[in-house]
């Protein structure tokens, strides 16, 4: 996935021609850059899904820093706390038990071998199947960390509220699968660019909702 490529943008452009609205966001925004992968590695992409599953910014900030304050104390990093698995201490910090169970099924996958650089070369499906065999890993997360982390440039993350929602507001069709198939193969590319328009709340006019087709009665004959 290259940053701020033109040809992907004029080739998202010619696949909204179907969808003014789309289009027309997708061209004010321009060519995005990519950012490199924020994590060394899939683990600790996978704690900070986990830790901040169903929370704000701001709690997940909170918890992360009780997190780092706590694995300074203990002498070690997070995953060293995550591997220790002291269920009063990281329940401290603000994690449920369901998060602390999930943590420590990650660094036992990691240290299983489940998790090393070869996720990278699988098609997406198998990368899925491998995370979501993980507690506490499902399908959105697993998306997250193939578009995020790998960098695989054709994934429609169709449980993300924020993209999916997005997408519905800017072509008036519900299925989204369906409309993100015609931006093969960028899904993932549209998917940044819907959290990018969404974020901007770049201002433009929501498409008409689809029209399901009605069929005529037939004519009563004489």
């Amino acid at each position: 996935m290259e940053s701020r490529d033109p040809a992907i943008h004029d080739h998202l452009l010619a696949a909204a021609g179907a969808y003014p609205a789309l289009r027309d966001a997708l061209a004010r925004t321009g060519p995005l850059r990519i950012e490199p992968a924020a994590h060394a590695c899939v683990a600790e992409r996978l704690f900070v899904e986990v830790v901040n599953q169903q929370l704000s910014i701001r709690a997940a900030g909170a918890i992360w820093a009780r997190i780092e304050a706590a694995a300074v104390a203990a002498g070690c990093d997070p995953r060293g706390l995550f591997a220790a698995g002291d269920p009063d201490r990281l329940r401290a910090c603000g994690l449920s038990g369901n998060k602390v169970r999930a943590l420590q099924a990650i660094v036992a996958a990691e240290a299983a071998g489940l998790l090393g650089p070869e996720l990278g070369g699988l098609p997406h499906p198998e990368r899925t199947a491998i995370l979501c065999g993980i507690r506490g890993v499902g399908p959105w997360t697993a998306d997250m960390v193939g578009i995020f982390h790998f960098h695989d440039p054709d994934i429609w993350p169709e449980g993300d509220v924020a993209a999916v929602g997005c997408l519905r507001r800017l072509t008036g069709r519900t299925d989204t699968r369906a409309v993100a198939a015609g931006f093969t193969p960028y899904r993932s590319i549209l998917a940044h660019y819907l959290w990018r328009i969404k974020d901007a709340a770049i201002a433009v006019e929501p498409a008409p909702a689809a029209r399901p087709r009605t069929r005529r009665p037939p004519a009563l004959s004489a």
